[in-house]
This record gives C-alpha cells, structure tokens and sequence, in this order.
C-alpha cells in the first residue's frame, strides 16, 4: 500500500523538474533573444552613424550595400582583422 504513495511522491516530483527544467530553458532563450536584440540594436546604430545614407534604405537594400561593401579589395582581411580604433596604445 505504501508503494502508490510513494510512486506519487515521485511522479509528483518528477513533474516538478520537468516545469522547472522548461522555465529554465524559457529563460535562456529570453536572455540569448534579449542579448541578440540588444547586439543588433548596437550594431545597426553604428552602421547608421558610419553610412547614413542606410537610414532611408530598406532591409534587401542595407543586405546589397553591405554585400557590395564585403567585394571591396581588402574587405575580407579587414573583416578578419579589423583596425586599431586608436582608443589605447
């Protein structure tokens, strides 16, 4: 008899690691999403200050500056190695 109880307490308690195992993985996710918004925010700001002209663009049209950008002479070894921005010597 004891043994229902005591498979109940279990299930019980298995059920609770599930939801906690899924709240858990609800707030990573929001924390990555959060991170990821905030990175392009930052991201599309710079842009904007640098290019201003984006600022009217829409979205395929920011992808083709960009990609025009990326086939200038030298762009990939600048990407790989971007320059000094002079803030420390």
């Amino acid at each position: 008899m004891g043994k229902p109880q005591e498979e109940q307490e279990v299930e019980k308690k298995i059920g609770q690691l599930r939801n906690r195992q899924k709240i858990l993985l609800n707030r990573k996710r929001s924390e990555e999403h959060r991170a990821r918004t905030h990175r392009l925010i930052g991201r599309g700001a710079i842009l904007e200050a640098v290019f201003p002209a984006v600022v009217d663009m829409e979205g395929e049209e920011v992808k083709a500056f960009l990609i025009a950008l990326s086939r200038l002479p030298g762009a990939r070894e600048l990407a790989e190695k971007p320059p000094e921005t002079g803030g420390e010597k």
